[in-house]
């Protein structure tokens, strides 16, 4: 590894989409850009999701409209990266099954749509035909929204890694920050390095990253742990992503199996009673699956923010620059906040 430069005009910290994403559109706009990463790249909340770029976000249009840029920049990726993210459309859908979800769906589209977002209503036996494995019966109706695609989050990583090295980025991996002092000079192991810049983009530690430059980032640590199911009696072919509106409960197929999601247990419950609450909602909402076994997948901790709307912005006291709480969303808005970053950095 080369040795880290003396300054640099911004200097990113973090590895994950986010922060690669930061780096390219920097490096591209002509902005000398180091990135430093505590471990690989990708490794933090980047290699720890579902797999899916959606538009549709339930009563958050702000965030749909990132999302919209952003998935049109996915479909360009391979002209600007070099890497084929090879989209495979599944659709999202929204479950709900009582009268106010629907009222509140309904209020809410206007803004959906005025945000770019593709969705709509569908009775239960549309959302049942689009998934086979949905209870007719258990459903009053459902959003259903096609703009939604499978995607490795690492592909995301390595094509944004890639481009940000061939503008003149230079990236970092295995390099914590340790310290950041009053004059924007950034500490790590492995030396010190003079920022005009610093653009935040570390994830679940940007709070941390934060407070070291005296900065506030009300950040709240969020776990999502996913979960696959035993190989299902029958075969179901490929699902769209499936969202139970009471619960939060996700399903999506996963090869042979059903990757699901819903959270982690709540202060004071235990793992086997919110499994059980996991395999009530399955029994209900989707027969072939009650009584299936559950396996954990994988765990990763997000960086969540009160509201659940990613924060992007500048401290007014210092040039400290910020992308985070995304909550696991951070692959769909990728793109579109590093444009943010860029536009933020370069416009002083």
């Amino acid at each position: 590894m080369s040795a880290l430069p003396d300054r640099a005009d911004a200097v990113v910290i973090g590895g994950g989409v986010i922060g690669t994403s930061a780096a390219y559109h920097l490096a591209e706009a002509g902005v000398n850009t180091v990135l430093l990463e505590r471990g690989s790249l990708g490794g933090g909340s980047s290699a720890h999701t579902a797999g899916m770029v959606r538009t549709y976000f339930p009563g958050a249009p702000r965030t749909g409209e990132m999302a919209v840029r952003s998935l049109n920049a996915y479909h360009d990726f391979a002209r600007h990266t070099g890497v084929s993210l090879g989209l495979k459309r599944l659709g999202f859908m929204v479950l709900f099954t009582d009268e106010q979800q629907i009222a509140e769906f309904e209020a809410g589209r206007p803004a959906q749509q005025a945000a770019g977002v593709d969705v709509g209503l569908i009775s239960a036996r549309e959302a049942a035909e689009l998934n086979p494995l949905i209870s007719e019966g258990a459903v009053l109706a459902a959003a259903w929204s096609p703009e939604a695609y499978h995607v490795d989050g690492l592909d995301i990583v390595r094509g944004y890694a890639a481009a940000a090295r061939n503008h003149g980025a230079r990236l970092f991996t295995h390099t914590p920050v340790t310290r950041i002092d009053d004059d924007n000079t950034v500490h790590t192991p492995q030396g010190s390095i003079k920022a005009d810049g610093i653009v935040c983009t570390a994830g679940s530690w940007s709070g941390e990253v934060a407070s070291m430059a005296s900065v506030d980032l009300p950040m709240t640590p969020h776990t999502m742990e996913m979960l696959f199911t035993d190989v299902p009696p029958s075969p179901h072919g490929e699902l769209p992503m499936t969202m139970h509106a009471a619960s939060g409960l996700r399903i999506r197929s996963w090869k042979d199996r059903i990757l699901l999601a819903m959270g982690a247990p709540k202060a004071g419950e235990t793992r086997e009673a919110w499994l059980g609450r996991i395999s009530g909602h399955l029994g209900t909402l989707f027969p072939a699956l009650d009584g299936i076994g559950l396996h954990r997948a994988w765990t990763g901790d997000f960086d969540a923010s009160p509201t659940n709307t990613a924060f992007i912005g500048e401290d007014p006291t210092r040039r400290f620059l910020y992308a985070a709480g995304f909550t696991g969303a951070g692959l769909c808005q990728a793109p579109a906040a590093g444009e943010q970053l860029r536009d933020l950095l370069i416009v002083k």
